[in-house]
């Protein structure tokens, strides 16, 4: 299955690489034939996709941070854009549209309190900069807070709200940010004051090591920005859209966040779309100048249709019921390897927003590389090597689990051994 396979299928992957080495990034393609895994995406299907040889077939537990949890090129999205093709196009961010119109209402309706109103852009760290803007604007005061470790985008406001390894190598950043470590009710305390606009917090941080807050802290959260004038952003962009059980993965806290920002997932892996969804008093910031804040491919109506159709279905009570009896399929299937595998110590999970967790340092490079070898593709989490992220399509049927969980078993055992190795040098 997949391409054809042969010497030219051959010649084409390594022309291909070549191509990225030279005018992309020669840094990525070391990395990869270094550790033996230089996959080039070719078809892709489901929870699968294929090496562009044809022969290598990998399942999908990593979909790019939460962009596939329908899977790659879910047939019901595929409709949605060849239909929509027929009649839009991106269209024109200054003019009225029934596509964001109607998204934005369909957003509205899912949300608790009056998070009424939604500016889309394309990437996660746009959606994240419009939330501290709004937030500075609405309150006029200049202080972020952020988490330690967590994860926000690469761009301007974003990435100054991110760590330093991030940040430092690009030169001087704004003013105002400050960081304090995730799931620390006395740090914050002592963090927020009279010049917070706002405290962004991933939900459950997943480049951090997919760390699960405890039940108060959220809570906690939301009322010391209350307490203190300030505005609490969640970052659903990868704990949204069914990930963790729940449409919202706040909606396991029983907090209303002032500000949610959407993405990944939205997109469901075919066109790129973020949301920032704001309370109704926050539109305030847009009245005297509506055009304050334009993205040009943001909301592109041809996204609008195929986020609603992820929308329709990621809500869906049978589905998110799915989810949640896939993920107790996992849970007792990671419980029974962890009793097996030294190396294993345990799940963390939120719904299908799940990590492995190992018992040494570098132990998600290892299962990695070694899941690679087994038919899995698997991703650490980047500020904790020691966690493994496993994120499986929400759409993976029992049987597919279970080939999944046989497939985990045997990389337990191969990363076991690199580790054994490890330890004797």
């Amino acid at each position: 299955m997949g391409a054809d396979t042969g010497p030219e299928a051959a010649a084409e992957k390594k022309r291909v690489i070549e191509l990225f080495r030279d005018h992309v990034s020669p840094g990525k393609v070391e990395f990869f034939q270094r550790h033996g895994m230089d996959v080039v995406m070719g078809r892709r299907e489901g929870p699968w996709f294929w090496d562009l040889t044809g022969e290598k077939r990998l399942f999908n537990l990593h979909g790019n941070g939460g962009v596939y949890n329908l899977g790659h090129r879910h047939p019901a999205l595929v409709d949605v854009i060849r239909r929509g093709l027929e009649e839009v196009d991106i269209g024109n961010g200054h003019l009225i549209s029934r596509a964001r119109a109607e998204l934005a209402h369909g957003l509205a309706k899912t949300m608790p309190g009056d998070l009424d109103y939604v500016v889309f852009g394309v990437g996660g760290g746009e959606a994240v900069d419009l939330a501290f803007k709004v937030a500075r604007a609405f309150t006029g005061r200049p202080k972020i807070i952020s988490a330690l470790g967590g994860y926000h985008g690469h761009t301007g406001l974003a990435m100054a709200a991110g760590d330093e390894k991030y940040r430092a190598p690009f030169g001087p950043q704004p003013p105002g940010f400050v960081q304090v470590p995730f799931a620390d009710p006395g740090a914050l305390e002592k963090a927020i004051d009279a010049e917070t606009a706002a405290l962004i917090l991933e939900t459950a941080p997943a480049t951090l090591g997919m760390v699960v807050p405890p039940p108060d802290y959220l809570p906690l959260a939301a009322d010391l920005c209350r307490r203190h004038g300030a505005l609490l952003i969640l970052d659903e962009v990868q704990t949204g859209w069914g990930r963790t059980g729940r449409l919202w993965g706040f909606e396991h806290f029983g907090v209303t966040p002032d500000v949610v920002v959407l993405g990944k997932g939205m997109s469901g892996g075919l066109y790129p779309i973020t949301a920032t969804v704001i309370r109704r008093p926050l539109e305030a910031v847009f009245r005297a100048d509506p055009f304050i804040h334009v993205s040009t491919f943001g909301g592109a109506e041809l996204g609008c249709l195929v986020a609603l159709e992820v929308l329709a279905m990621s809500s869906a009570p049978d589905f998110l019921d799915r989810v949640n009896r896939l993920a107790a399929r996992f849970k007792a299937g990671v419980d029974d390897l962890a009793r097996r595998h030294p190396l294993l110590r345990g799940l963390r999970q939120l719904g299908l927003f799940m990590g492995l967790e190992l018992d040494h340092q570098m132990g998600g490079p290892m299962l990695a590389l070694a899941g690679y070898h087994h038919d899995l593709f698997l991703v650490y989490a980047n500020n904790d090597p020691r966690i493994c992220q496993f994120l499986p399509p929400l759409i993976t049927t029992d049987e597919q689990a279970d080939w999944v969980l046989e497939r985990l078993d045997r990389s337990l055992a191969a990363a076991g051994r690199l580790k054994e190795a490890f330890s004797a040098e």
